[in-house]
């Protein structure tokens, strides 16, 4: 392990998975494997293009993620691919309307109304079908 992911102090050091799940289907579309240090938002656009570009035809209509794919750049990114983001946003999330993406905006205003009802009107719950395939890989 320090060998191949060049871990020179005394930590271990970990891994991280991310993967890009098919919640209907509950099928593994993408995965990423990397070290601690990097972000989750920086996998993100890595892991929609595999499934973009896979063999398979597969359309993404919604993406479902947490907080730390809470940026401008990963709205933008998703609005320019035709895809709906489902992010819970960070809790001091302001709007932004000169420099924000108006999706995010949006997202900012719904969840600090009323979280729960925006929760059940995409059913964010949805998301943890991508936790619990993290156990199964």
């Amino acid at each position: 392990m320090r060998e191949k992911w060049n871990v020179r102090n005394n930590k271990k050091g970990y891994l991280k998975i991310h993967i890009a799940v098919n919640v209907k289907g509950k099928k593994i579309l993408s995965i990423k494997v990397t070290d601690e240090h990097v972000h989750d938002s920086k996998a993100l656009p890595i892991l929609v293009n595999d499934v973009i570009k896979s063999d398979k035809v597969t359309a993404i209509g919604k993406l479902f993620a947490d907080g730390a794919n809470d940026s401008n750049d990963i709205f933008r990114y998703l609005t320019d691919n035709g895809i709906m983001p489902c992010i819970k946003v960070r809790k001091n999330s302001r709007v932004r309307w000169k420099k924000g993406n108006i999706l995010r905006n949006l997202l900012v205003l719904a969840q600090k109304e009323d979280f729960q009802k925006w929760k059940e009107s995409i059913i964010y719950g949805q998301r943890w079908i991508t936790e619990t395939q993290c156990l199964r890989v």
